[in-house]
């Protein structure tokens, strides 16, 4: 009888219940946030600014999805805001990474000049130490790109999101998307190129 009355109360919704959000959920959406900005402080920042957000939108909450759910919905509005501001200053970024890798190419016909050609990597895919140490090195070099190219490049390879989605979600214009993509290529193929021995 107990558990009908308590049945009839609830209905079919998920009760939002704010005071548990941190225990339960903080170090999922931390997680989360981390694989995707790459900077533990933004990621606690955004974290606690999606708590805040629902916190605040606790009264539209209409339980037609799980609190997790939900509450990773906002973050990923939350990242996204935050690629978008990234964004306005990638532009500059872009206009200093083409000065800075002119020498990649032969200005007369387009072709890469020999000291910056494409070399063979030599990895063995089925040697898990050479694939872990690999990895290894791909992660430094994804750290040191710029934040906007990062979070193009993670959108489209990691989350597998269409390239048009990212243009809107990050208010850049398709010829930037791709030029963004290709310097993004570059930086990370010279830089494999250095660190892989």
């Amino acid at each position: 009888m107990a558990q009908e009355k308590q049945d009839f109360i609830a209905g079919d919704k998920n009760i939002s219940d704010p005071v548990n959000w941190v225990d339960t959920y903080a170090d999922y959406l931390y997680h989360f946030a981390v694989s995707k900005l790459r900077d533990e402080e933004i990621a606690r920042d955004i974290v606690q600014d999606t708590f805040l957000a629902a916190l605040q939108q606790l009264k539209v909450f209409r339980g037609e999805s799980s609190e997790k759910t939900w509450l990773t919905a906002i973050l990923r509005n939350k990242i996204a805001d935050f690629y978008r501001k990234q964004a306005s200053k990638g532009l500059r970024e872009i206009a200093h990474s083409e000065r800075e890798q002119q020498d990649f190419f032969d200005n007369e016909n387009g072709h890469w000049n020999a000291l910056h050609a494409p070399k063979a990597f030599g990895v063995e895919t089925d040697n898990p130490l050479m694939m872990k140490e690999l990895g290894a090195i791909l992660d430094g070099c994804l750290k040191k790109l710029p934040p906007l190219w990062f979070s193009v490049f993670s959108m489209k390879h990691m989350d597998d999101s269409a390239s048009e989605k990212i243009c809107l979600e990050l208010k850049i214009t398709d010829a930037n998307f791709w030029v963004i993509m290709h310097r993004t290529k570059l930086n990370l193929r010279a830089c494999l190129q250095k660190y892989w021995n």
